[in-house]
């Protein structure tokens, strides 16, 4: 077990430079969606990569060599998806541009991470549980075009690569809670007539907070 304040300076530390990095990016970030959304220009992304970059340092358990793979796998997942979640609610999109290096990026160093521990297992079981999630999100898409698009499919692929390596538990309550948080979300819309039944709702977001819910689970577990 760490020594607490190892841990609360290396948590500081990665939510700082996730946050850097997020904020590095805002420029580039507006020219992606393409848009100047007050989403865009609200320094969302900055918070929740900090957020992220918080949560990765407790997740990844920081202080030696041998976690630092997990750790980067995990920063960056958490600045990406700082940066997915604004654009999202934005322009309802979630870009190719920042997706799809999220899968070499999390193979790569998730894969040097099974090196270093040797547990190749939860290495296979990321790639299963990416495959699964891949699967479930295009046959949901495929029935129901409207409610999910295909940027949706390539996040759920990336957050299944994240989740499994977690454990299969962790796959299914970060699936639940998403699909849980989208229907609230939805609720209070509807109840505050912000939104009706034809409304597009950003998925996206939900996703993530479902991810970042069973990640939690597994640190307080």
């Amino acid at each position: 077990m760490l020594p607490s304040t190892t841990a609360t300076v290396t948590a500081i530390l990665t939510a700082a430079v996730c946050a850097a990095l997020a904020a590095a990016l805002t420029g580039w970030i507006r020219s992606v969606a393409d848009s100047d959304s007050r989403w865009l220009r609200s320094g969302l992304h900055v918070a929740l990569a900090a957020a992220g970059g918080a949560g990765a340092a407790e997740l990844a358990g920081t202080g030696s060599v041998e976690t630092l793979p997990e750790l980067l796998a995990f920063a960056a997942l958490a600045v990406a998806c700082g940066i997915l979640v604004p654009i999202d609610l934005a322009v309802h999109r979630l870009p190719d541009v920042v997706v799809v290096p999220l899968y070499p990026a999390l193979l790569a160093t998730l894969g040097v991470a099974a090196m270093v521990s040797g547990d190749w297992g939860a290495l296979g079981r990321a790639g299963a549980a990416a495959l699964a999630l891949l699967a479930l999100y295009f046959t949901l898409a495929f029935i129901n075009p409207s409610g999910l698009g295909l940027g949706d499919v390539k996040l759920a692929g990336v957050l299944g690569l994240f989740l499994g390596w977690l454990g299969w538990y962790y796959v299914l309550v970060g699936t639940l809670a998403a699909f849980a948080l989208n229907a609230v979300v939805a609720v209070v819309l509807l109840a505050i007539r912000r939104a009706n039944r034809h409304t597009g709702i950003a998925f996206g977001p939900a996703m993530i907070a479902g991810a970042a819910v069973a990640a939690w689970l597994s640190v307080a577990g």
